[in-house]
């Protein structure tokens, strides 16, 4: 079983496992479905609002895809969320690329 549909098995059975969505996201994202994947963070974020991570990553994808303003948003949203949870780590490298994406 390939990990996509590993991961959408396991979602399948537990649809809030924040784990496996973030995961099923990366893999469509790492495989180029840039719709797909910003669907799977889009849910993430909205069942778990405080995983930074995951804004992280929908902005880069955002940003491959050229749509730089959602990835800016995307960003801001996410460096709210960084402060909010104390995730300076994330937060600096998320400033970072808002920096470099003017």
């Amino acid at each position: 079983m390939d990990r996509i549909a590993l991961l959408t098995e396991v979602l399948s059975q537990h649809p809030t496992d924040a784990f496996a969505r973030y995961g099923l996201a990366m893999e469509y994202s790492n495989s180029g479905e840039v719709e797909r994947a910003l669907e799977e963070f889009g849910k993430l974020l909205a069942t778990h609002p405080d995983y930074t991570a995951g804004y992280f990553m929908a902005a880069q994808a955002l940003a491959k895809a050229e749509r730089i303003s959602e990835a800016r948003k995307m960003l801001a949203d996410g460096i709210a969320s960084a402060k909010k949870t104390g995730n300076s780590h994330t937060q600096s490298e998320m400033e970072g690329m808002l920096a470099e994406l003017g």
